[in-house]
């Protein structure tokens, strides 16, 4: 029988063993070994070499798992359990020198994410949950904020760097929310969002365009710490659809309102 307590007390310093790594090559990076995979879409020695790191540990920790990860490891199709990974969340930050970045472990269970670790490098904070567990930070528990309006709520989003043919509804959306919260954050990496989000630092997060590993770990860490999330059709199929809204649950249905006036569905 699969110990997830345990599990996720080693996930976390496999987190930590990437994030060192990550740490330590940003203090001597070279932008000039910067690859692009697509437009906008940057990746490095640093991302690939991360994902050795946590793959090759997490192979030890459950080894009969799959595998979905950014920079392409993958194992057989069809398990029970897959992991759900990216080595570096936040590349462009990373790339740059801004302190926005992090490591993103979810764990899948047929079709249900179980488990999350999300580590920011910069400021050394470890949110994690397992379902049914609460969510955490550092060892202490977290929740989400008690906004119950836009009026009175900080919202954090992300830009898409290629999927433009949707950028004037993305763009509406925007001015609207301009108008009805406190502000619009963008920090630059959906995982780090997702933990504010469930942590309290902001009430509600949506982006387009992303992808499962983008998200995976995030989203259980903001159901577990209280929040709500969906897709923008009010559906739960927010890890594989690229359309994702996370609220501290309070504020949420005002805010699919919102992008429901312009979005496309």
């Amino acid at each position: 029988m699969v110990d997830l307590v345990k599990i996720l007390e080693q996930t976390k310093a496999v987190a930590k063993e990437a994030g060192a790594f990550l740490r330590e090559e940003r203090k001597i990076f070279d932008r000039q070994k910067v690859e692009q995979k697509g437009l906008n879409d940057l990746v490095s020695y640093v991302d690939k070499h991360a994902e050795k790191i946590i793959v090759t540990k997490l192979q030890e920790i459950l080894p009969e798992a799959d595998f979905i990860a950014e920079e392409g490891t993958a194992g057989r199709e069809g398990k029970e359990y897959t992991w759900i990974i990216d080595p570096l969340d936040g590349t462009t930050n990373f790339i740059h020198g801004l302190p926005i970045f992090a490591v993103s472990i979810g764990l899948k269970h047929h079709d249900e994410i179980i488990m999350g670790v999300v580590y920011e490098v910069n400021f050394d904070e470890c949110f994690y949950a397992l379902k049914g567990q609460g969510a955490y930070c550092n060892g202490d528990p977290i929740q989400v904020t008690g906004s119950k309006t836009l009026s009175e709520s900080l919202i954090a989003t992300g830009f898409p760097y290629s999927a433009f043919g949707r950028i004037d509804d993305y763009l509406k959306v925007l001015r609207s929310l301009m108008e009805k919260c406190h502000g619009l954050r963008r920090m630059g990496s959906a995982a780090v969002d997702l933990c504010y989000v469930a942590c309290g630092r902001v009430d509600g997060f949506f982006e387009y365009d992303l992808k499962p590993y983008d998200v995976a770990a995030g989203v259980i860490i903001v159901q577990e710490a209280g929040g709500k999330v969906t897709d923008f059709r009010q559906g739960d199929d927010y890890i594989f659809s690229g359309e994702i809204l996370a609220t501290n649950n309070l504020i949420h249905l005002e805010f699919e309102k919102e992008i429901q006036k312009v979005w496309p569905l």
